[in-house]
């Protein structure tokens, strides 16, 4: 199986450089390719050898999503997308515009166990549920999509985050560090499950 190195924190991917007998700058070479750049191949990474790029084939990936259909509002510029992942599940992310920039709502599983009688992502039940490095795609792929930068992220969408907990934790810490894509956790809201508004939102800031 090969390597996600979407999910993998820097001090993770100078380990896995390690093993293929490079050195640690590699690692945040390619840290910023995945997540300041958005590259979706190691062929776009042109500052690594051709040599290196062939072995990061062989025994790694960049896991991406495939945008199935996307929905445009005609009234406020909102946007739904909807996305298939790599074993051919679909996911739903919402795209929305403010005064003050775009927000994206994002689904950390597919389905949601919860069983809440408002909400149509239980209805069939959980089926698995996301690994960071999917739920980072939802923002990065929109982002290539439209040419615009993400400056809020809403985690709303389909399945329930605590359920899910270290994959979001992950998910937050990478799209929070410095050399990624930096987003200030201050912009991100948490939904709980069983909550439909005000109450539902819990804000990140110190968040473990």
């Amino acid at each position: 199986m090969k390597t996600d190195l979407k999910r993998l924190y820097p001090e993770e991917l100078e380990a896995f450089m390690k093993t293929l007998g490079e050195p640690k700058f590699r690692a945040l070479q390619v840290f910023s390719w995945i997540h300041k750049k958005k590259a979706a191949s190691f062929q776009e990474m042109t500052n690594l050898s051709l040599e290196l790029r062939k072995k990061l084939e062989e025994q790694a990936e960049i896991p991406a999503l495939k945008a199935v259909k996307i929905l445009k509002s005609a009234v406020d510029g909102s946007e739904k997308y909807l996305f298939e992942l790599p074993d051919g599940n679909l996911i739903e992310t919402m795209l929305m515009r403010y005064h003050y920039g775009i927000s994206v709502c994002v689904s950390t599983q597919v389905g949601c166990r919860m069983g809440c009688a408002f909400c149509a992502s239980t209805i069939g039940g959980l089926t698995r549920s996301l690994s960071a490095s999917e739920i980072l795609s939802e923002i990065y792929e929109i982002e290539r999509i439209t040419g615009e930068t993400v400056g809020h992220v809403v985690l709303m969408g389909g399945g329930e985050p605590f359920d899910n907990y270290g994959e979001v934790v992950r998910f937050l810490r990478l799209i929070n560090h410095p050399d990624g894509k930096n987003l200030s956790l201050r912009n991100v809201t948490l939904r709980r499950a069983g909550c439909r508004t005000g109450s539902s939102r819990s804000r990140t800031k110190g968040f473990r």
